[in-house]
């Protein structure tokens, strides 16, 4: 397994060992001690799936208090998948990182909690699996503005397909700072 740190502390670009041949292949997507042994140490509470067809963007959502950590995944398809970091004194506020993930490359993204996550599907439908360290809390849950020009994030999804949700989020500079995860420093 390799582990990449990303632009955003915190955030970490995961690539399972994958054992294949003519047959297909085999991985393991969460093994606690072997994620610890790469300095990995979270504990989840719950999974989720989503499926989604090509053009369907979703996020960025973020939930505050109960943050969520959350190791990502695609099972089949293609999704472009972004993390922004809103805790509110952080220097990397604002900022983000994005990165294909696909059922091809088999990759992971960990998103720690603090951060606002979203994903667009770019291939014609994806299957997304991600664990979560804490139970989802809608009461808590609020969304960052997809397209929210602070962010200046290069979705490649021109006209996409939002809930209505999505298209209420806010700017993050309209979200009152109490709402805002706050930042601690390691």
């Amino acid at each position: 397994m390799k582990v990449e740190a990303t632009a955003l502390p915190g955030v970490l670009l995961i690539e399972p060992r994958v054992f294949g041949d003519s047959r297909g292949y085999f991985f393991e997507s969460w093994n606690r001690q072997r994620y610890r042994e790469q300095g990995v140490e979270i504990d989840f509470v719950q999974d989720n799936l989503s499926y989604s067809e090509r053009g369907v963007l979703r996020g960025l959502h973020c939930q505050q208090p109960y943050g969520q950590g959350k190791l990502v995944q695609v099972l089949e398809g293609e999704v472009f998948d972004v993390a922004v970091d809103i805790r509110r004194g952080s220097p990397t506020f604002g900022k983000s990182v994005s990165v294909y993930l696909s059922a091809e490359n088999r990759r992971q993204l960990y998103i720690p909690p603090g951060f606002a996550h979203g994903f667009g599907v770019t291939s014609p439908h994806a299957l997304f699996s991600y664990k979560c360290t804490d139970a989802y809390h809608p009461e808590c849950e609020f969304t960052v503005l997809w397209n929210d020009p602070a962010l200046a994030l290069e979705w490649p999804i021109a006209n996409p397909s939002l809930s209505d949700k999505d298209v209420k989020g806010l700017r993050l500079q309209d979200i009152p700072p109490d709402r805002l995860p706050v930042y601690v420093a390691p």
